[in-house]
């Protein structure tokens, strides 16, 4: 196989109370790749088609990413890489990831898969460190793994992956509004109260023993963040409103995806899913932002060949 077309999904990263560490994979959105063999080494771009981005390998995540799995691999060939963007940069929810994760992926494919699902985590972390500026999984392993994934360690890297209970769907309301990574960060405190700490590191266990028990109560009472979201949801405007119509409106949690400005609601059931995309539409509908809202199962299967 000299070709490979993939479907690279988008994710959910921190999941509210797991920052940094938890993550989810989409179904309804995401990015079309194609890559190929070619006779010349490296790793070429040849065309991106949706947002304008760098063609240049060195200066692209996906190029980034692909470059270091040829290096492990020792090929005497190399790539060439085509991207349908549908992922906005910026939007919170993985584009960049969506770019590097595919690439390998797609990659390992036409190599007949030499490397695991680990190694190629490791690989796209290279790329996805040129969009946010450090080495980070959150985004990645969702991608790559499908489902609920945690990052318990980066050195040594190592990925749990965790249950996605059925009925389980996510709303996703994208604000068109740009929030940098870096300006996300810089608002987060250098230290917290053990009070708040502690809470949430029993948020992250209990939500943990939620998917594993299909406990969606315990799912719900888990999806709380005291200590990022309030510092983040100020660069999301009518975030607050959101939040709430959409909990009134049946979600089981709502919290902000990645550093935004995208915000997420998990919902037991399609119905209730839509029943809080309703909610998003009736709080933005009449205000000068545009946005986006989708409804998605959680994808347990991660980045797709589509041919």
């Amino acid at each position: 196989m000299d070709t490979i077309k993939i479907f690279s999904p988008a994710t959910v990263a921190n999941v509210s109370c797991g920052f940094d560490v938890l993550g989810f994979c989409l179904d309804s959105v995401g990015d079309d790749m194609i890559i190929r063999k070619t006779k010349s080494k490296g790793i070429t771009i040849s065309k991106i088609e949706g947002y304008k981005l760098p063609l240049n390998p060195e200066k692209n995540v996906a190029g980034v990413a692909g470059l270091a799995i040829l290096k492990a691999a020792q090929v005497t060939f190399g790539f060439d890489i085509e991207i349908c963007k549908r992922i906005k940069p910026g939007s919170g929810i993985g584009s960049s990831s969506a770019s590097a994760s595919g690439t390998v992926f797609a990659i390992n494919e036409l190599l007949g898969n030499p490397f695991n699902k680990k190694q190629l985590t490791a690989f796209a972390m290279k790329g996805e460190a040129v969009a946010s500026g450090n080495e980070h999984a959150d985004n990645i392993a969702p991608g790559l793994f499908g489902g609920f994934t945690l990052v318990k360690s980066l050195n040594p890297l190592e990925i749990l992956e965790l249950p996605t209970p059925k009925e389980l769907y996510a709303t996703i309301v994208h604000p068109q509004i740009e929030v940098k990574t870096s300006e996300a960060r810089a608002l987060l405190p250098k230290t917290i109260p053990l009070k708040k700490g502690i809470a949430q590191w029993a948020n992250v266990g209990s939500l943990v023993h939620g998917l594993h028990t299909l406990d969606y109560n315990l799912i719900s009472r888990s999806l709380e963040d005291n200590i990022v979201e309030p510092h983040r949801k100020q660069l999301i405007p009518y975030f607050d409103e959101a939040k709430s119509l959409a909990i009134q409106s049946g979600a089981l949690g709502v919290g902000i995806s990645g550093s935004g400005p995208s915000i997420f609601a998990l919902s037991q059931g399609e119905i209730k899913a839509k029943q809080v995309a309703k909610a998003f539409q009736n709080v933005y509908k009449n205000t000068t932002i545009d946005f986006k809202i989708y409804v998605s199962k959680i994808n347990s299967q991660g980045i797709k060949t589509i041919s």
